[in-house]
């Protein structure tokens, strides 16, 4: 290839997948290529001469952005998901590795290469029936799957940026904090827990299941899979039945008890017994239950059965 044919970086960073975001030390964009223009909103005319924390970074992760500053000032490199915002105003999980640009052992720039987190784990994890967040090391959220508004009734937008904390149930967060600890330490696949989470605006037994992907290039977070608690559902179904039943088995205790004394009292069939009741009931507009209740605690509302 001769030397006037060479591909420049410039044609190199613009064919790149991925948006390619250069600042100097203070955060003022000086390169913003087509795929950054694509996943913020921001042509590069408009972008170029701003700071990239007025374009890109929404309040609730202005503490990151510092966070990674201070990682480049001491010659560290930073790589992991938070919520970034677009021209519009929507705001939408990143995962982002910023490195630094040093002369002579001095800070003059910041590159950042981003891509949208969601897409990158959408075929993972939004087909999953269960709910699914990636957290942080920190346990703030980066990413949540649409199962977290239908199970939990949280919205997704609401919880980038956000603590899991809050979430949990008070009784529980010094275990699960615990547990985070541990698998913040090892890589892969955790044991399920039982947690108490705020769903519905009340209290819900969910089953927690942590793998930690810190590690692997697309996800830079801790997957947390989310459901409603088999155990705790089979339960609580279990003790509706058990009340059911209970109910079911009391109204016909006093039905049978009020036949009883109808029967006994006026020498009638218990069919012509029911049937007074049951009319009783139509021509007062009662159930046959509550006729029935009155009847056994000593109300005379029903005469002598109609014989045929």
């Amino acid at each position: 290839m001769a030397s006037d044919e060479r591909i420049s970086p410039e044609e190199q960073l613009e064919a790149l997948g991925q948006a390619v975001i250069t600042t100097d030390p203070a955060g003022i964009v000086v390169y913003w290529n087509p795929a950054a223009e694509q996943l913020y909103g921001w042509s590069a005319e408009e972008a170029i001469g701003h700071d990239i924390a007025t374009l890109a970074i929404p309040e609730v992760a202005k503490a990151i952005g510092a966070d990674i500053m201070a990682a480049l000032r001491e010659g560290t490199s930073w790589s992991g998901g938070f919520p970034v915002r677009r021209k519009d105003g929507s705001m939408f999980p990143a995962l982002v590795t910023d490195a630094g640009i040093y002369r002579d052992g001095t800070l003059v720039g910041i590159i950042g290469v981003s891509t949208n987190l969601g897409s990158a784990l959408r075929p993972l994890l939004e087909r999953s029936t269960d709910a699914a967040l990636v957290l942080r090391s920190d346990a703030v959220i980066t990413y949540t799957s649409p199962a977290v508004e239908l199970l939990f009734g949280w919205e997704q937008d609401s919880l980038l940026g956000t603590s899991i904390v809050p979430l949990l149930h008070e009784d529980d967060r010094p275990a699960l904090a615990t547990l985070l600890q541990e698998v913040v330490a090892r890589p892969g696949v955790h044991a399920p827990v039982e947690v108490r989470v705020q769903a519905w605006g009340d209290w819900r037994w969910a089953e927690a299941a942590f793998t930690n992907l810190l590690d692997d290039p697309m996800v830079r977070g801790v997957v947390c899979n989310l459901r409603p608690s088999p155990a705790r559902l089979a339960q609580e179904q279990a003790e509706v039945r058990a009340r059911q039943l209970e109910t079911a088995f009391q109204t016909r205790l006093v039905i049978e008890l009020a036949k009883g004394y109808l029967v006994g009292r006026h020498g009638v069939t218990p069919e012509d017994a029911f049937g007074s009741l049951r009319s009783y009931a139509r021509s007062n507009h009662l159930t046959v239950h509550e006729v029935c209740r009155r009847v056994v605690e000593g109300e005379p509302l029903v005469g002598p059965p109609a014989r045929d």
